[in-house]
């Protein structure tokens, strides 16, 4: 094995990329040359008992597998373990590595965020009980009264974030972000965030091959036994499960192929709003990627001062 590359002392590097563009494979490439550690950045890897679904790494990762499925997680408490990790690397000479698909997590990681108070389980029960006696029209009227601004961002049909929101009303807090501009905050330490770009034929061949190799592993057997067990309302949004779990094979295959295509555009949307990303060309071996990613990182230079980017 090559000896590590030197980076400056205190960096951190991310990774960020849509759904099967090789963010795992290019991140462990990049821990492996510069002697750091891979943090994930993945909404869904946080939770065990869905490997195969969520495309959990093969090796031992940070942050992969931390909760269980009966767990409410929550954007602010993963903030917590992850600057935690990244601060337990960084102290003993590491590079944390961050790697994800989830915008807003990998943001979290990153900066120290103003994030909306988590509620206590009975008072979204309670407010879940109110949505469906009242129906989606009553109880979207009731959240335009108490929050107009947050009503404005929701569909009345969308469920869980009208009741997100009727919680936030309730705690003094709202929905509305403060800012409509993503990433603005200083990052608390110095960072350089890396966007993989890959041809979009070549995502949506990407995504469909792991949407048939997921089956053929038994995606299917492992989402109906998350489902029969307790599962919180936070994980239960994994793409795709409960079609998976549910439908007939091939139309199953299909619908997480068409929902994993529209999240890969809505993650491509991300990446274009992060300020001083640096774009590499992801349609090549993970290895080159991460040469590359390692030379750009290497010149201090160009690092930012102080900021996300």
């Amino acid at each position: 094995m090559a000896q590590p590359s030197q980076l400056p002392r205190g960096l951190v590097l991310a990774i960020f990329g849509p759904t099967a563009s090789g963010k795992t494979a290019v991140a462990e490439a990049v821990a492996d040359r510069i002697g750091g550690e891979v943090v994930s950045a993945d909404s869904m890897q946080a939770y065990e008992g869905l490997p195969i679904l969520t495309a959990r790494p093969e090796r031992s990762t940070r942050l992969v597998g931390i909760w269980p499925l009966s767990h409410e997680g929550s954007v602010a408490e993963f903030a917590e373990a992850a600057q935690a990790a990244i601060d337990e690397l960084l102290e003993t000479g590491r590079t944390p590595v961050l790697a994800g698909g989830t915008g807003l997590y990998l943001r979290a990681a990153l900066a120290e965020l103003e994030l909306p108070p988590a509620p206590a389980v009975e008072q979204r029960a309670r407010w879940e009980r109110a949505y469906d006696r009242l129906g989606p029209e009553r109880a979207y009227a009731v959240l335009a009264e108490r929050d107009p601004d947050a009503a404005a961002r929701v569909h009345p049909n969308d469920r869980r974030r009208v009741v997100r929101a009727l919680e936030l009303s309730e705690l003094g807090s709202s929905l509305r972000p403060r800012s409509d501009r993503l990433w603005t905050p200083e990052a608390r330490h110095p960072t350089v965030i890396f966007g993989l770009e890959i041809p979009r034929e070549v995502l949506l061949e990407r995504i469909e091959q792991r949407a048939r190799a997921m089956f053929d592993a038994g995606v299917a057997e492992e989402a109906r036994r998350a489902l029969a067990g307790p599962i919180s309302a936070t994980a239960i949004h994994a793409l795709g499960l409960r079609q998976v779990a549910e439908l007939p094979r091939e139309e199953a295959l299909e619908a997480l192929i068409v929902r994993t295509r529209r999240y890969a555009a809505y993650q491509r949307k991300w990446m274009r709003r992060i300020p001083g990303l640096v774009t590499v060309n992801a349609n090549r071996p993970a290895g080159e990627i991460a040469n590359e990613i390692v030379k750009v990182a290497s010149a201090r230079e160009r690092l930012p001062a102080g900021r996300a980017g």
